[in-house]
């Protein structure tokens, strides 16, 4: 079975589509993405980005939800320590709400020093501050009266999910990967090889892991012609790549982006890819059953028509393929 995810992070760089067009756009491809059997839309958070990166996605999950039936929303990863987690216990509650129980996230402790610097942070508390938010959100989900931070609180409503949305934990650290195996429904390591360490965890914890993504592709594109469509995208994604790239450096930390020189350097790096019809069926087929595609159709702040151009190519030559 074909699990399909849509990626929306929504950068605008300076030679980009403004955000304004960029976020009518990306709730117009998730009503779509819906329509069409999408599993899930993932958003993304990061401050204070010179390329607008989407700094607030329970906003947007808000809006996505409203506009969707069926379509699970994956916040992957929400910084947890730099938010009031009494002030998100409520927003998830309120989105879980309006989406009739959809939403989920990716907790993460965050790694990029200006954001914590932001917000008046300290770097160094994250762990403890992760720890702390997934006891209370926990805890202000039941709907009851408690104290925290010695005075009575109480969150509604309560979310539709019970106990409450699902918190799977990202990282990229061997510390990460133990605290998802004792606190999380889930881990979402930036590389693979910490996945298991996770595992090994909950083996000593009588943990039962939930069963791993069989991941088929994480940034791709469907074309009639790959060449031309990457003289569309070339730009916007190696953007992107070394957006993070440099975010890794900044944050001394590890993950899948690595700096290009050129578009050429990145296209063979394979991380971006795109795929004619016939060779995605093909990669499908290779991956095998409960495969994991993630789509990123507007990509490092691409025109929209790109990105339509490519989801439009899935409906109408790839998708009747895999279903019949």
């Amino acid at each position: 079975m074909l699990n399909m995810t849509l990626r929306l992070d929504m950068r605008s760089p300076g030679f980009g589509t403004p955000p304004a067009t960029l976020y009518a756009a990306g709730v117009e491809m998730a009503e779509w993405a819906d329509k069409q059997g999408f599993v899930e839309c993932m958003l993304s958070e990061h401050h204070g980005s010179e390329d607008n990166y989407l700094p607030s996605p329970l906003v947007l999950a808000a809006a996505i939800a409203a506009r969707t039936q069926q379509l699970r929303i994956q916040v992957s990863a929400l910084i947890l320590p730099l938010h009031d987690p009494l002030r998100i216990a409520e927003d998830l509650a309120v989105v879980d709400n309006i989406s009739n129980g959809r939403i989920e996230v990716v907790l993460a402790g965050g790694f990029v020093p200006s954001e914590f610097e932001m917000f008046d942070c300290p770097q160094a508390e994250r762990g403890t501050r992760i720890e702390e938010g997934i006891e209370l959100l926990r805890q202000a989900w039941t709907g009851e009266s408690f104290t925290y931070k010695g005075r009575q609180v109480r969150v509604t409503p309560r979310p539709v999910q019970q106990p409450g949305p699902p918190l799977l934990l990202g990282g990229s650290t061997k510390a990460s990967a133990r605290r998802a195996a004792r606190l999380g429904d889930g881990y979402v390591p930036t590389l693979p090889e910490l996945y298991g360490v996770y595992l090994e965890e909950c083996a000593k914890l009588g943990v039962q892991p939930p069963t791993p993504r069989n991941i088929g592709g994480f940034s791709i594109f469907v074309a009639e012609d790959p060449d031309a469509f990457w003289n569309k995208i070339g730009p916007h994604a190696l953007h992107e790549n070394n957006s993070y790239a440099r975010w890794y450096i900044e944050g001394d930390t590890f993950g899948p982006y690595v700096h290009a020189d050129t578009v050429e350097e990145l296209r063979a790096a394979g991380l971006y890819e795109v795929l004619t019809p016939d060779q995605f069926v093909e990669r499908v087929n290779y991956v095998g059953p409960d495969c994991w595609i993630y789509f990123h159709p507007l990509v490092g702040g691409v025109d929209p028509d790109v990105g339509w151009e490519c989801l439009e190519l899935l409906a109408s030559k790839v998708l009747p393929v895999l279903n019949a």
